[in-house]
């Protein structure tokens, strides 16, 4: 029997020092090869670690809320025998720090951990299936007819549109999980989940200390990194306009009763994301990187998206969004925010994004002057949607107006590139059937 130290490996980013936040194992736990050991939160994300090796966990070497640097021992296993530990990672791919026991002289390499390392060529085309839903026909219950009966037949119960109401939901956007197809609860909750670090249902109790301190690290002290940044290293300009949405809501309604999008989420953020996919081809110089040396014109987009968590602000992207169709998006849009909200998101998601969008209007703002994520040139955000009256034809009308703003650094992006832009984004808002295109 040997015992074996796993180090605190880098996972794939650059990591030098990361924080313990919570142990999945124990003294005297078996482990098994791949197994979660503990969740780390390194400079931009929470990232579960597996154990690269199976046997007896003897001792754990830092506690929950230790910061560790990397390459520390951080767990000791009791395995059996000297032989290699399996590998984790592609044939090819580079190798971990290397572990020696005094006690018997073997020597572990430590392999790039699954999922991290090398993003490989990010012009590669990913494949994503799509599951075939079948409509179910079921009996509706009496309880329901009323909810049914009223808002263009949203199935939801009073007390779930009193909630929707206070957290400022739109049922209409929200995918029903209920037995019958009806709204629930957490469904609500979970539109909101986004808004909700904003606002809260209740106001809490004011401390019964004078002040309170927070240590900057972590995902706050990334942020607060990569702003001072770009804000003092990239020329800003923002540009505006408002655009009447009301056909994109049209075709967002009929995209939500059309079974082949049953069971997913859609909303206003997946036509403003095919928008700014539709508009990037139009306009390649806003979906660069600007280095010293060169402008690096990207033929593909990787679509960062904006979370608001309750760690702070990151930025996923999704990975050739422009390759993928309307209901590949809209799936990847949902599997991302869902990551966000679990704290799940990892490194990899993070890396190599080329132009992102900030969804503002989910929180009641109209617009704003968003700041570039680093290494990107373009930014837009895409505020409230609201009723106002609008001219059409000389006569004034009520419309669905929202107010598109974006950022873009102006050592790549002259002003008639970044306006042509946003008005292709708004010609998209404005009408949906450009995409046809």
């Amino acid at each position: 029997m040997t015992i074996a130290k796993f180090p605190l490996p880098d996972v794939g980013e650059g990591l030098t020092e990361a924080e313990i936040v919570s142990w999945k194992v124990a003294p005297g736990d078996q482990v098994s090869v791949n197994q979660t050991i503990c969740e780390i939160e390194t400079a931009k994300s929470i990232v579960e670690l597996p154990c690269p090796f199976a046997g007896e966990v003897t001792e754990l070497l830092f506690a929950e809320g230790d910061t560790v640097e990397v390459g520390n021992p951080i767990i000791a296993v009791r395995v059996a025998g000297a032989s290699p530990i399996p590998t984790l990672s592609e044939p090819d791919a580079p190798a971990g720090p290397v572990v020696q026991e005094p006690d018997t002289g073997a020597e572990y390499k430590l392999p790039t951990l699954v999922g991290y390392g090398d993003a490989g060529d990010a012009k590669s085309r990913r494949k994503r299936a799509i599951a075939s839903v079948a409509p179910v026909t079921t009996a509706i219950p009496v309880s329901m007819v009323r909810a049914i009966a009223s808002s263009e037949n949203i199935m939801a119960k009073p007390p779930i549109r009193k909630l929707a109401k206070e957290l400022g939901v739109d049922l209409g956007m929200v995918a029903g999980t209920g037995v019958h197809g009806e709204i629930t609860r957490d469904d609500v909750i979970g539109s909101a989940s986004q808004a909700s670090v904003f606002k809260n249902l209740t106001t809490p109790d004011v401390p019964s200390e004078r002040e309170e301190r927070i240590p900057v690290k972590g995902v706050r002290k990334a942020i607060a990194s990569a702003m001072v940044k770009s804000a003092f290293t990239a020329p800003h300009v923002s540009i505006f306009v408002d655009v009447d949405a009301t056909r994109t809501m049209e075709y967002v309604k009929r995209l939500k009763n059309s079974v082949d999008f049953a069971g997913i989420k859609v909303t206003p953020l997946l036509i403003m994301a095919k928008a700014m996919i539709w508009a990037v081809r139009r306009n390649r110089m806003v979906n660069s990187t600007w280095t010293d040396e060169e402008i690096i014109v990207h033929n593909f987009v990787n679509l960062g998206i904006a979370a608001a968590t309750p760690r702070g602000l990151i930025v996923p992207n999704i990975k050739d969004a422009d390759a993928m169709s309307m209901i590949e998006l809209a799936q990847a849009i949902e599997q991302l925010a869902a990551t966000a909200r679990e704290g799940k998101t990892t490194p990899e998601d993070m890396r190599d994004g080329t132009i992102t969008i900030t969804n503002i209007g989910v929180f009641g703002v109209d617009t704003g002057t968003p700041i570039l994520n680093p290494g990107e040139v373009g930014i837009v955000a895409l505020g409230s949607i609201r009723k106002k009256p609008w001219v059409v034809d000389d006569e004034i009308v009520v419309r669905q107006i929202t107010t598109i703003g974006a950022t873009f650094d102006h050592r790549v992006v002259d002003g008639d590139v970044a306006s042509r832009f946003v008005q292709d984004v708004a010609s998209v808002i404005e009408e949906p059937a450009l995409l046809l295109d």
